[in-house]
């Protein structure tokens, strides 16, 4: 087995087919997504393959660490990185062709007018021992 995270974002990655912003959907549009996204959940989760996840906030501190003895490092209290993240799930699965096949399926949640999103997700491996070992 092997782990992937899954991520959502609210910007950065290429447009979706059905690109219409979240806060422009209905909220019965918006039920319907949360709602496709739980019984995806539910179904890895009965097949083992799932993990965790969880939806983020907008918003978000960039923070570093500057010296001993000194105050971290904030970027304030603004959001200005293209990657934002919007939320992410962890599976756990046989083969990278089966995280492929989860993925594709996550991206079909439905959007605006109940149609499926076809949004990107970003899918990234874990990092092993193994992999360390080897680079």
């Amino acid at each position: 087995m092997a782990k992937y995270l899954l991520l959502k974002h609210y910007r950065g990655a290429p447009a979706a087919v059905n690109d219409v912003p979240m806060d422009r959907w209905t909220p019965e549009e918006v039920t319907a997504h949360v709602q496709y996204m739980r019984d995806f959940a539910d179904r890895l989760e009965r097949s083992g393959e799932f993990v965790d996840g969880q939806a983020l906030a907008q918003t978000g501190t960039w923070v570093r660490y500057d010296g001993e003895g000194q105050p971290p490092v904030t970027d304030g209290p603004f959001a200005e990185t293209k990657d934002l993240i919007a939320g992410w799930m962890v599976i756990d699965v046989d083969s990278y062709e089966r995280a492929i096949e989860l993925a594709g399926e996550l991206s079909a949640a439905p959007g605006a007018g109940g149609k499926p999103i076809h949004e990107w997700l970003e899918l990234r491996p874990f990092l092993s021992e193994s992999a360390a070992a080897t680079e």
